[in-house]
């Protein structure tokens, strides 16, 4: 059985991917930001799977994992912590304020992001480097 170069036998392609534009670079980056509603979950698949293929992606990807890891932790803890029979509607209202404050940071980011700035968040835990 003959083989095209870069194929598997089972019609899987072997070869590697090569680097992003830099549109599809910025692009992805964007997408890091603005699933900041979705919690850290978009921005960890786009780090994984980008981080090596576009810098920009890599550096924009980071950032946004940086910001949401932590907040999404605080967030489920305090989606938990909402069940408790008498401080519960205060932990849930602070869920709620959280989760509005990291989407609307997320979407104040993808924008900059989109115009091919750099953005830093202003509150940001530096945990993956």
């Amino acid at each position: 059985m003959s083989q095209t170069p870069g194929t598997s036998g089972y019609g899987r392609n072997t070869t590697s991917r090569g680097p992003l534009t830099p549109s599809e670079d910025r692009q992805w980056a964007t997408v890091a930001h603005f699933g900041a509603f979705l919690g850290f979950v978009p921005s960890l698949v786009i780090f994984v799977v980008f981080r090596s293929r576009g810098p920009f992606c890599e550096q924009e990807s980071k950032e946004a994992l940086n910001f949401t890891l932590p907040l999404t932790i605080v967030a489920l803890a305090m989606n938990i912590l909402a069940f408790l029979p008498v401080m519960g509607a205060i932990f849930g209202v602070v869920a709620v304020l959280l989760w509005l404050f990291m989407t609307i940071s997320g979407v104040i980011a993808g924008i900059e992001v989109n115009k091919g700035r750099p953005y830093r968040y202003p509150f940001n835990l530096r945990i993956i480097r």
